[in-house]
């Protein structure tokens, strides 16, 4: 087996990279934020980049006949922004007691708080080599890059619970989050999905849904071929405004919404939202197999409740009418439960090198999986539905 880091993308073909990291899209499992476009959009774009702070250091791994088995997609990282798992209290702890907490590891999808596969492995049922075995020599190759690299320290965050009770089983640390998913009982439309609800949260939705609009405005469905570079430019401007209030720095480019809209289009499904003739909201969500990912929303004129329109029920509509299972509308944001978004585990591992620090994250770590089970337990003992589903 050789294992090779890339500090681009373009080093890699897609179909090799794609093999990996799409193996089963025939069976409704594709997941878009692990593709080569979406990655190479990041990267190309300059939104992903050593000047950023995320400086490409994937991995990949092939056999003797160079058959590339699986791939991860990594990055040395020199802050922690970006990544909707906090540690700027480790990182500060560690630099207190006279440590270098970056560079560090991560591996992740940039700026995407979305639960996927991090060790990706082609399909390997006609190769002497198991999916397990692949991925516990990536697993292992990852401790070999960072002692050699000299970091502080390995991040996957956003894993899927398979591979995350897998690294646990290798001696990383593991961590528990919560976000507030839709989940689709086959309902036949909206109206369906209310009639699941109890009539307080049901009355409450459709109250926000005529207020959103009360003021004129207009709900536009946009995907694939009726995407142009016009709605690009509404929407970049609606991303500036909104990411510039809340984080300060935006993180994506005008340049890598182009990339994205030439190459994945077909992925992507822009909800806009037009007033007097202008657009003057929007959130771009992204169409996985079996699930709507909601990302990034933004706006130039402020209207009660849009954001709840646009974000939420505009997606489950979607969603409904297109037989898609789920909906994840992102991190963060308790206001979801009331609207059909129940909480749901998130899971990451961290391989810390120093033994010391190690053992104090571990004890922290503890505490707070315990918080985390007790959080969402509580949660969803307040569901809006009638009764749990």
């Amino acid at each position: 087996m050789k294992l090779t880091a890339l500090t681009s993308l373009q080093d890699i073909s897609r179909e090799d990279w794609d093999r990996c990291a799409n193996p089963f899209i025939d069976r409704g499992q594709y997941d878009p934020f692990v593709s080569y476009h979406f990655l190479n959009a990041l990267e190309k774009s300059g939104s992903a980049s050593a000047q950023s702070g995320w400086a490409p250091y994937h991995l990949t791994l092939a056999n003797d006949a160079e058959d590339i088995l699986g791939v991860v997609p990594m990055y040395l990282k020199y802050h922690s922004q970006g990544e909707y798992v906090f540690d700027y209290a480790w990182a500060d702890a560690f630099q207190r007691a006279g440590g270098r907490y970056y560079p560090k590891l991560q591996i992740s999808i940039p700026f995407t708080p979305v639960t996927g596969r991090r060790i990706l492995v082609a399909d390997c049922a006609n190769l002497k080599e198991s999916n397990e075995d692949i991925e516990k020599q990536l697993l292992a190759g990852i401790m070999q890059v960072a002692e050699k690299l000299g970091v502080s320290s390995v991040h996957l965050t956003f894993l899927i619970e398979e591979q995350y009770k897998k690294t646990g089983e290798l001696g990383f640390l593991q961590r528990t989050h919560n976000q507030f998913h839709w989940l689709n009982h086959q309902y036949e439309s909206f109206d369906n999905f209310l009639a699941q609800l109890s009539a307080k949260k049901r009355k409450n939705i459709k109250r926000e849904r005529r207020e959103a609009l009360s003021h004129g405005v207009e709900i536009e469905w946009l995907t694939g071929d009726e995407i142009e570079e016009q709605h690009w430019d509404a929407f970049f401007e609606f991303y500036l405004d909104t990411s510039s209030r809340k984080w300060g720095s935006p993180y994506l480019t005008r340049t890598f919404f182009s990339l994205i809209g030439e190459t994945m289009s077909k992925d992507i499904l822009l909800i806009m939202c037009k007033r007097e003739g202008r657009y003057i909201a929007g959130a771009i969500n992204f169409i996985g197999g079996d699930c709507l990912y909601g990302r990034n929303w933004g706006c130039i004129e402020h209207h009660s409740m849009l954001h709840f329109e646009v974000c939420y029920y505009q997606a489950i509509q979607f969603a409904i009418e297109n037989g898609l299972s789920r909906v994840e509308a992102g991190a963060q944001g308790e206001h979801k439960l009331a609207r059909g978004y129940l909480p749901s585990h998130t899971y990451s591992a961290h391989w810390i090198v120093n033994s010391s620090f190690s053992d104090a994250v571990s004890g922290f770590l503890e505490q707070e999986r315990k918080y985390i089970d007790e959080e969402i337990d509580y949660m969803g003992s307040h569901s809006p539905f009638k009764q749990n589903l």
